[in-house]
């Protein structure tokens, strides 16, 4: 039954309930609520009732938000206000298909309210609800036409859809709206002018954009995107000779972009390798100091040309001391010849440099330094190691490492070799010793934590990290606040392999999470990027999120989830206190007595460790620790807490895998792996 209307006095008081709320202002806005509904005739008003439940839940107080939102929505069923609370209460929630159905409810009452279609569209865009988004943009516009987030939230839905002419045209209609100088650089205006370019190129208009780029270059301030784009858009309209031009400008730009190679080399259309060369021989006179146009010729020439030109480059980098200079040939490596005509020189360069310090026997000149001797026995630890030689690759390692005891790469490459071979707690010892040379290096304490958990080394991997991880918290809280998913996904690893289950399943549901927060947090983007006109970034933002998903943390975390699932449906886990009683009737006195005592030292070592977190938590200082306590009141109502003892006694574990397969079916359905796991689903749930 709906309300009477507020009189003047509390019409006012209601005014700045609104305006306390958006100005978060919570417990003024409880207190002028408390005013309006302590008088007995609007006791019941159902506005004031959704208003006071809206700031509960920013309160954390969800149970009782929900009983006053719903208690003022029965009283006032037609009232937008209250429907709009409704939906943002849902909202908060994340249940965005209900908070859809009480904005469209609120619609229905006041047709024309800016803010809720604003809320609308930002959930219908989030849901990708995309027909659903161009209509409520369209009434936008009809509402604010003088709105440039009207016109182009509404491009953006044609673009979404495909309808690239629409998209275009009112991109062009909005743009002649703007007044920009023609000499002056406006990053908003350049930004625009981009979006509607590479919507050309999406719908294919090539010769309509290059005169678009042309047209408006001078306003566009990433002066060297536009000259990429030139060169891409005429190697599409087959103008050689202008797009061989634009990419020799490019590598005079920046001579170690390979994709600037690939382009010259499409426009200049050579035949045969020889002429391929020639261009790189060129570029490499014009620029002595670039190392790709001296790098790239290696992929295509064959025999004694390649011998040739590798031996200057091998010798050039062994000279300056270069240690990524495997990384840069490893591709060289599904060649067989090349690798054995690699192999031949480096091999040679040793035996050299160990007699003469030259790279030939037969050379005058200047000696090279010792270090060159320590540059080849590294890469030749790499080589032998790449090819599975692990003992030469060791031997040539141990030799580099007896020459020179203090140099990181050395121990990393040592570790590199035990791990391949096998030898995962070998391995970790090394990587250990490479980060003890060095322990601010964040990345090679990254790699040795890595390696601590391929060994089953969880707490000491745990120590690792707490090196460079905030003081007063665990590591392992601290790198699930970062989302340091590497670890994460190392630890499940770990886990399942130790058949700690709980744990495992525990680390599996926390990398899940992070991925539906990376999705949510994609909210925030869709009135800035309107506002700030990121167009193209924003909508490559929301091509990724659709293909989230997709990323190897989420699979690796999914995949173990559900083959942990699987075991834990074939052979459920028994209660533990029944587990307990039915081993202790087979125990003897001795050995029971032996078990309840290694239980009770259990039980202290956790209380001691729960002591001492809550100690060091009062030791914070008073601003960290507020700041601590806001953020864990803020998160109570929205994350249930893991407890590995729950996760591996669910009631049914197929719907829990079930759960993590959905996304990889959508996602990754042409992977074997994926039609696997739902294949054992699926068979067993046929079987039940």
């Amino acid at each position: 039954m709906p309300n009477v209307q507020l009189p003047p006095k509390e019409s006012n008081l209601f005014k700045r309930i609104l305006k306390c709320y958006e100005q978060k202002q919570y417990k003024n806005c409880l207190k002028f609520c408390k005013m309006i509904l302590s008088n007995p005739k609007f006791a019941e008003h159902g506005e004031t009732l959704a208003m006071k439940g809206l700031t509960l839940n920013c309160l954390g107080k969800k149970e009782e938000a929900y009983e006053f939102v719903r208690k003022g929505l029965r009283n006032d069923v037609k009232s937008h206000v209250c429907w709009h609370v409704y939906g943002l209460l849902q909202r908060s929630d994340k249940k965005y298909d209900e908070a859809i159905k009480c904005y469209r409810n609120a619609l229905k009452l006041d047709k024309d309210n800016l803010q809720i279609l604003r809320d609308l569209s930002l959930l219908q865009i989030q849901m990708r609800d995309l027909e659903g988004y161009r209509e409520t943009r369209y009434q936008l516009l009809q509402l604010r036409p003088t709105q440039r987030a009207s016109w182009i939230g509404y491009a953006i839905a044609y673009h979404l859809l495909k309808d690239y002419d629409m998209a275009l045209k009112l991109l062009e209609e909005f743009r002649q709206t703007q007044q920009v100088p023609p000499n002056k650089v406006d990053y908003e205006y350049s930004e625009l002018i981009l979006y509607q370019n590479q919507v050309m190129r999406e719908a294919d208009l090539f010769q309509e954009s290059l005169e678009h780029i042309e047209t408006y270059e001078k306003q566009i301030c990433d002066k060297l995107l536009v000259e990429e784009i030139k060169g891409e858009i005429l190697l599409k309209l087959g103008r050689l000779k202008d797009a061989s031009e634009v990419f020799k400008n490019l590598i005079d730009r920046n001579a170690e972009n390979w994709y600037y190679y690939e382009g010259l080399e499409k426009a200049l259309q050579p035949s045969t390798w020889e002429e391929r060369l020639q261009i790189y021989e060129e570029i490499s006179k014009q620029h002595p100091r670039a190392i790709s146009p001296r790098r790239l010729p290696l992929n295509l020439i064959p025999g004694e040309k390649f011998r040739e030109l590798m031996d200057k480059f091998l010798r050039a980098n062994f000279s300056k001391g270069c240690p990524p200079l495997f990384t840069t040939l490893k591709s060289l490596y599904c060649n067989t010849e090349k690798v054995s005509i690699i192999q031949e020189l480096v091999t040679n360069y040793e035996a050299s440099l160990k007699t003469c310090d030259f790279f030939s026997p037969y050379e005058n000149g200047e000696k090279e330094p010792p270090t060159t001797l320590l540059w080849v026995q590294y890469f030749l630890a790499q080589h032998f190691d790449k090819l599975g030689q692990y003992s030469l690759a060791l031997d040539y390692i141990n030799a580099a490492i007896a020459s020179t005891p203090t140099l990181i790469e050395l121990f990393y490459m040592k570790a590199k070799i035990y791990k391949h071979m096998g030898n995962l707690k070998e391995a970790a010892k090394w990587m250990d010793e490479a980060q003890s040379l060095d322990t601010a290096d964040r990345f090679i304490n990254s790699k040795c934590a890595k390696y601590m958990l391929r060994a089953n080394m969880i707490k000491e991997a745990e120590e690792m990290c707490s090196k460079f991880t905030r003081e007063g918290t665990s590591a392992m809280e601290n790198l699930n606040e970062m989302q340091c998913m590497w670890f994460q996904t190392e630890c499940i690893s770990a886990y399942q392999r130790l058949k700690r289950y709980g744990d495992a399943l525990k680390k599996c549901h926390e990398v899940e999470r992070h991925f539906f927060e990376i999705t949510d947090d994609q909210f925030d983007f869709h009135t800035y990027c309107m506002r700030k006109m990121t167009l193209r970034a924003y909508v490559d933002l929301l091509r990724l999120e659709d293909i989230l998903r997709r990323h190897a943390f989420y699979f690796k975390a999914a995949r173990s989830a559900i083959e942990i699932y699987l075991k834990l449906y074939d052979n459920p886990l028994t209660n533990e206190s029944k587990q307990q009683e039915i081993n202790s009737e087979n125990l003897s006195t001795k050995e029971l007595k032996k078990m309840l005592s290694k239980q009770r030292r259990a039980q202290k070592k956790a209380k001691l460790e729960e002591e001492r977190k809550h100690a060091e938590r009062e030791r914070q200082p008073k601003s960290q620790k507020k700041k601590r306590d806001d953020e864990e009141e803020e998160t109570s109502g929205l994350k249930e807490e893991l407890i590995p003892e729950k996760l591996e006694r669910v009631e049914n574990p197929l719907e829990e895998a079930i759960k993590f397969l959905i996304p990889l079916k959508n996602l990754v359905a042409d992977n074997i792996d994926t039609h696997l796991l739902a294949f054992e689903i699926y068979f067993r749930k046929g079987n039940k």
